[in-house]
């Protein structure tokens, strides 16, 4: 899809060329970036700590509100504790960085590029068959041999990756884990894909995650051992970047009942839009995300422009090198109607047994 302009950033809707478009793109998946709620402690945020805190973190000078905000993101990701960033590849950064000096970094096929060192080289295999190899290396060598790199989640293939196989590792390792896209949308309090990686001894975790993916902060955290997380406060990553807008925080801090509202309206969203498109055999959602990916077969492979032509955006881009096939994404939000959802869902269905062409 050629790139659409807008001057006012998209919630329900986008407005293109003076017109208004359902917006089933982007992230900000809990919406609240676009509820009145959010600007209004966002705002008073500003009031209380304006645009941004003046000195770095290591400095003499310290603001609470960030201890604040690293304690809470500990609690909820069930680690010991946290580190907070200006955003969520600064945080996946400071990340791998730390945990190269463990080991020997072993990717997972198609990890994210924010969890990535500049010279890594993804393994060229099926994801399963990955998965024994790595058990296999690992447990051949001695503790602290290696270090795993992965995602949680996939949002360009709609996956949700299964870590149960750490239970089979019996060397001491390190296993960093973006969350970006399940991180406040899976398990039951938002923690994301923590609430089902194993408690396995010779296994310790490091987590990452953007918090604007869900929650619309503009921010990254890291966290894990507290030995790792101090270590980590020492770097350069730590201690020569601007630190998060402290209203970001606050807003973060106040906002947990929109947070856990927006879930529960995001799950309902995308059980109904399942039950929309129950009988298009072009949507792929095994793992109930609020990323559903369109597959077009290949006599109309235009889905986004059929879309487009009924007043509708969906995400569509090349990936991963510009002059690769487009990938058609429907991205849900808790922002979205009953309404909106019924009318996607039949021009879907209604897309499928057709032959639209350009």
């Amino acid at each position: 899809m050629f790139p659409l302009h807008t001057d006012t950033t998209p919630g329900r809707t986008a407005i293109i060329d003076g017109k208004s478009h359902l917006f089933f793109s982007g992230f900000s998946y809990l919406g609240a970036h676009a509820k009145t709620a959010f600007r209004e402690v966002f705002e008073a945020g500003l009031d209380l700590f304006g645009p941004v805190f003046i000195s770095s973190r290591v400095a003499n000078i310290r603001l609470s509100i960030y201890e604040e905000l690293e304690h809470a993101l500990a609690v909820l990701f069930r680690q010991q504790a946290a580190a907070a960033f200006s955003s969520g590849y600064l945080a996946a950064q400071a990340a791998i960085h730390y945990a190269q000096t463990k080991g020997e970094v072993l990717y997972a096929p198609g990890t994210h590029p924010a969890l990535r060192l500049y010279n890594a080289v993804l393994p060229a295999m099926a994801h399963e068959q990955w998965v024994q190899q790595t058990i296999t290396l690992i447990n051949s060598k001695p503790d602290h041999t290696f270090v795993i790199a992965a995602d949680g989640v996939n949002p360009l293939t709609s996956t949700i990756h299964d870590f149960s196989w750490l239970s089979a590792i019996e060397r001491k390792v390190m296993v960093v884990i973006d969350d970006s896209h399940g991180a406040g949308i899976l398990g039951p309090e938002g923690e994301g894909i923590v609430h089902t990686l194993p408690l396995h001894p010779p296994v310790r975790y490091l987590i990452t995650a953007s918090l604007a993916k869900a929650y619309s902060v503009e921010g990254g955290l890291v966290a894990g051992h507290a030995a790792d997380i101090s270590a980590m406060k020492k770097l350069p990553f730590f201690t020569g970047s601007t630190p998060i807008m402290p209203a970001n925080a606050y807003a973060f801090l106040q906002s947990k009942p929109l947070y856990a509202a927006g879930r529960n309206k995001l799950q309902l969203n995308i059980h109904y839009l399942q039950q929309q498109v129950a009988k298009s055999t072009l949507v792929h959602n095994p793992f109930h995300l609020p990323v559903f990916l369109l597959q077009p077969a290949p006599h109309h492979p235009y889905i986004d422009q059929y879309l487009l032509e009924h007043d509708i955006i969906i995400s569509s881009f090349a990936y991963p090198n510009p002059d690769s096939p487009a990938i058609h994404r429907v991205v849900v939000s808790a922002l979205h109607e009953a309404f909106d959802l019924e009318r996607l869902g039949g021009l879907i269905t209604n897309y499928s047994i057709t032959n639209y062409e350009l």
